[in-house]
């Protein structure tokens, strides 16, 4: 799987698709008690998996409803496409990886964020156990299956430089996204780059072996990881249905934390390609560690910090991925972000 790949070009608007008719075309609906409802797009960052459990749950739970919300939501195609459909107003809001925000924000997309949500990085080396990969240091000599161009292959090096290490300590192998799973468990390669949110309960349970993470924010590397995001068009004409989101996913986000088993059960039938339930759970569980950094620790979530975004920017910057590094306010909305 491939859920937030990012790769640095950015995508013809030609070629994203039209998932939604979003922007000034949305319409309304009435609930069961003849409440009036804007209907609502979200395109998710790829096809449904645990990570996204408290929208399905938001939405049985009719937590999106009691916000004057009639939510649709829909399977993406990674992070960059999610931006661009966004900021096209192909759909009214989207769930995308914050390094692909900042890429499209500066090549002059226009799209904002309206809160991470993921405030901790997914981002890991991920191997068996049977490997003996149980730090950074054990990473030297060892062949790793990465994607050229994407944000964990450009933060690695920095990761490696944080440890003590340079690039030349550790190989890494250029591996289509959808093939560095199985890389990994034919052989070819010691570990995978991935998501603990991710790949590695899927390749757990493909493999039947027990999977070992080296988180990047367990050893000295950071950054903000999946958000709600809007273009500019939508909050700019819509601005009170923005809020309105904003505050539902983030109850959303926190009755499905309160209620993990419950949350996970409310995806059944989410899609044809949706992980067995054993691996949601797992993928949820790893997500719900995700949410906050020591600044946000306590509030809601989706609070976000100007210096957790500041810290995301510098490493990006540091990447390569953002070339002409901006002010946070031009990549977060902080009028219609919620507040701490």
């Amino acid at each position: 799987m491939h859920a937030r790949r990012l790769l640095i070009g950015v995508v013809p608007l030609a070629l994203v698709a039209a998932t939604a008719c979003g922007g000034e075309e949305a319409s309304t609906s009435t609930s069961d008690s003849g409440k009036k409802l804007d209907k609502v797009t979200l395109t998710l960052n790829w096809y449904p998996y645990g990570e996204h459990a408290p929208f399905y749950y938001g939405k049985q739970q009719k937590i999106f409803e009691k916000h004057g919300i009639d939510l649709d939501i829909r399977a993406g195609q990674g992070s960059q496409k999610t931006v661009q459909a966004t900021a096209a107003g192909q759909t009214d809001f989207g769930w995308a990886d914050t390094p692909a925000l900042l890429a499209g924000v500066d090549q002059g997309v226009r799209v904002k964020s309206l809160g991470v949500f993921l405030q901790t990085t997914p981002a890991s080396v991920q191997s068996f156990d049977a490997k003996g990969i149980g730090g950074p240091a054990d990473l030297k000599g060892r062949t790793i299956a990465g994607t050229a161009g994407d944000a964990l292959s450009k933060t690695f090096p920095i990761f490696l430089k944080k440890n003590g290490m340079g690039e030349s300590d550790v190989t890494v192998q250029n591996t289509d996204p959808a093939g560095k799973i199985a890389a990994v468990i034919s052989g070819k390669t010691d570990g995978l780059l991935g998501y603990a949110s991710d790949q590695g309960p899927i390749m757990q349970d493909k493999a039947k072996k027990p999977v070992s993470y080296i988180r990047f924010s367990e050893h000295g590397l950071n950054f903000y990881s999946n958000g709600l995001l809007a273009g500019q068009k939508l909050l700019g004409s819509k601005p009170e249905v923005a809020e309105r989101m904003v505050k539902a996913v983030s109850e959303a986000w926190a009755a499905a934390e309160k209620a993990p088993e419950s949350a996970v059960a409310a995806m059944e039938g989410a899609s044809e390609q949706l992980p067995p339930k054993a691996v949601l759970s797992e993928q949820f569980a790893t997500t719900l560690t995700l949410l906050h950094t020591a600044a946000t620790e306590g509030k809601a979530p989706g609070v976000n910090t100007e210096a957790d975004w500041q810290q995301t920017i510098d490493v990006f910057a540091e990447a390569g991925m953002v070339t002409k590094p901006k002010a946070v306010a031009e990549y977060w909305d902080t009028e219609k972000a919620l507040k701490g």
